[in-house]
């Protein structure tokens, strides 16, 4: 699709040359094999950090790329177009290692990070409960002070990198009686007694995305795995949930791109009736009205892409990104799938993967329930 681009530089460019040649050679021929094994190999992970794909906005003194959002960008551009799943480098780079590289004191961020931006540690978020979903202030995983210690005692699910991740950022409540304001993270060692996963679990697509529940029993951490302040964590997520969400906007316009190309591909070669697929009526109006969904959904996008590479994308702003995209995206999807016919519903075929696949971006992130009512907070 042609749309002239404005909000990349050249070294944006260049780099993304450099993930695209990455991808074809260390991550898609591995994809079946990472669908079997239920998640993606380590070495994978220490490839990417030798070729400088992982935390490319963190400082190089810490071993990051010293750039911008805009390369975090390219690189998730550049997996939904490949098709490339369970290699989280975005949930890695842009959600967690944010945390520890902005809270983190000058020892921790020497401690963990060179070793993140290697690929050698690999990092998790443990935030949902069971039966608490999106809603961080009703979280009941406590952190008890004792000494020099805090004693961790809870369960967390959905947790993606589970069962792969070496350093989680845990949100806890160090206060249960003060709500918001009680929530703290803690950064665990996942070699840490008392600390266990529970059951990978099985999930309708994602097949690659190791996710599992996490069990912490007396988790014992030092006090100096706090990052930031206590009683602070509750404001810390509101600050970097934008970026987050806004990581499944950039994905979700860049794979609908990629769809409409395979789909345009599809229904030009397959006959039917003695005619290609494409020559009904009913196909082009279908494939046009994906094409104009296509084409505002990649103005929205690019406009608030330059706005977080200014540092000015608000929450409201992510919600509204977040939740047009993962929609735009799910009902075109359906469409394409249906002018596949049976082939559509074939896994062979990447649009049954996308379809399969795509579904949980309405949910992860924050639901697209919880975007509606962070955007009518506004209103």
């Amino acid at each position: 699709m042609q749309i002239e681009r404005s909000v990349y530089r050249e070294d944006h460019e260049i780099f993304r040359n450099t993930v695209r040649r990455f991808l074809e050679r260390e991550c898609m021929p591995h994809q079946d094999q990472w669908d079997r094994d239920g998640m993606a190999s380590r070495e994978v992970w220490r490839k990417a950090g030798r070729e400088g794909l992982l935390c490319p906005m963190l400082p190089s003194e810490y071993g990051g790329g010293d750039g911008d959002f805009g390369h975090s960008a390219v690189i998730a551009e550049e997996l939904a177009r490949a098709g490339v799943t369970g290699f989280s480098l975005g949930l890695h780079s842009d959600i967690v290692a944010p945390y520890i590289n902005r809270l983190g004191t000058e020892e921790q961020k020497r401690r963990w990070l060179p070793s993140i931006c290697r690929g050698e540690k690999i990092l998790a978020v443990a935030m949902t409960e069971p039966g608490g979903g999106s809603d961080v202030k009703a979280i009941r995983t406590t952190a008890e002070r004792d000494g020099d210690e805090y004693v961790i005692n809870g369960s967390k699910t959905f947790i993606s990198n589970g069962y792969l991740a070496d350093l989680m950022v845990v949100v806890v409540k160090t206060d249960p009686a003060a709500g918001s304001k009680g929530v703290s993270l803690l950064v665990v060692e996942t070699d840490r007694e008392g600390f266990r996963r529970g059951r990978k679990l099985e999930k309708v697509g994602l097949r690659a995305q190791d996710t599992a529940e996490l069990f912490f029993d007396n988790v014992r951490v030092p006090v100096t795995n706090l990052l930031g302040e206590e009683g602070k964590g509750f404001a810390y997520l509101m600050e970097e949930l934008p970026q987050e969400r806004f990581v499944i906007a950039v994905a979700a316009a860049a794979k609908l791109e990629r769809l409409l190309s395979l789909t345009l591909d599809y229904v030009k070669e397959r006959k039917a009736f003695g005619q290609t697929v494409w020559d009904f009526q009913n196909t082009k109006f279908k494939l046009a009205d994906v094409k104009a969904q296509a084409v505002g959904l990649r103005t929205m996008v690019d406009y608030y892409l330059a706005q977080h590479m200014s540092r000015k994308l608000t929450l409201e702003e992510s919600a509204i990104a977040k939740l047009h995209a993962t929609e735009i995206l799910w009902k075109c999807l359906d469409d394409m799938v249906q002018l596949h016919g049976g082939y559509g519903y074939m896994l062979e075929y990447p649009i049954a993967r996308a379809f399969i696949d795509m579904r949980v971006n309405r949910i992860y992130g924050g639901s697209n329930e919880v975007m509606r009512e962070l955007i009518a907070r506004k209103l």
